[in-house]
């Protein structure tokens, strides 16, 4: 068996890297030490992808990719690299070519939808005394207001920015759907997560902060991609 991938994570809107915290500490304690974690400015999926192409792009050899929300997007975009072994998407956007995180959405709108604010600068907000029951009703209340407080904001025209070729396509992939998921309809990512011809998709009973709030399943399943990846 060759060396374990690096396992590069990728993180999603309103949140940034540090939303990976609790699983990194889980990976750490199965025993990956090659561990990044990709800060993506939000700007746009071009450059989201380009940002974590450039990541990529400083790993010796094989890396697994790992997005939440709509860094399943970015992941999807930026993972036809050759030294990508895989790809994991939790209770992410896993869209075909031409499909934007937007697109999808309007399939089956999720149940915080209303609770998205634009700003004048055409930012798009999760309301922060919304945010606790929009994206991790199942974190305790605090937690969940300065995640709101902290949350960090894409340009909203980053929803409607399309994927060209889809990597999962020709990466092994694995899913994590979250059924009481409000930020993305659960009707999306099984819908996603059927047509990946995943290796395996598990569904668990979590917000759309599944990484924050069930971190050691997470972990886990990310640890069973490495595992396979490294076969």
């Amino acid at each position: 068996m060759s060396d374990k991938p690096t396992i590069v994570l990728v993180h999603g809107f309103w949140g940034g890297a540090a939303h990976w915290n609790r699983v990194i500490g889980e990976l750490l304690r199965l025993g990956h030490s090659r561990i990044r974690a990709v800060e993506l400015p939000l700007t746009s999926l071009a450059d989201d992808a380009e940002r974590t192409r450039k990541m990529i792009a400083q790993q010796d050899g094989p890396v697994l990719l790992v997005g939440h929300s709509y860094g399943g997007a970015v992941i999807t975009e930026a993972g036809n690299q050759a030294n990508v072994a895989g790809l994991v998407f939790i209770a992410a956007f896993a869209p075909d070519a031409g499909e934007s995180p937007g697109g999808i959405t309007q399939e089956h709108l999720p149940v915080a939808a209303t609770n998205l604010v634009p700003d004048s600068d055409g930012y798009l907000w999760v309301s922060p005394e919304l945010y606790h029951e929009s994206f991790c009703q199942d974190l305790p209340a605090n937690e969940g207001l300065v995640m709101g407080i902290t949350q960090k904001a894409p340009l909203a025209s980053t929803f409607g920015n399309t994927i060209s070729l889809p990597a999962w396509k020709n990466k092994p992939s694995w899913y994590q759907i979250s059924s009481d998921d409000r930020m993305i309809a659960p009707q999306n990512q099984q819908r996603m997560s059927a047509r990946l011809n995943a290796r395996k998709v598990i569904t668990l009973q979590a917000s759309h902060a599944s990484l924050a709030s069930m971190p050691v399943q997470v972990a886990a399943l990310i640890d069973e991609a490495a595992m396979a990846v490294t076969e």
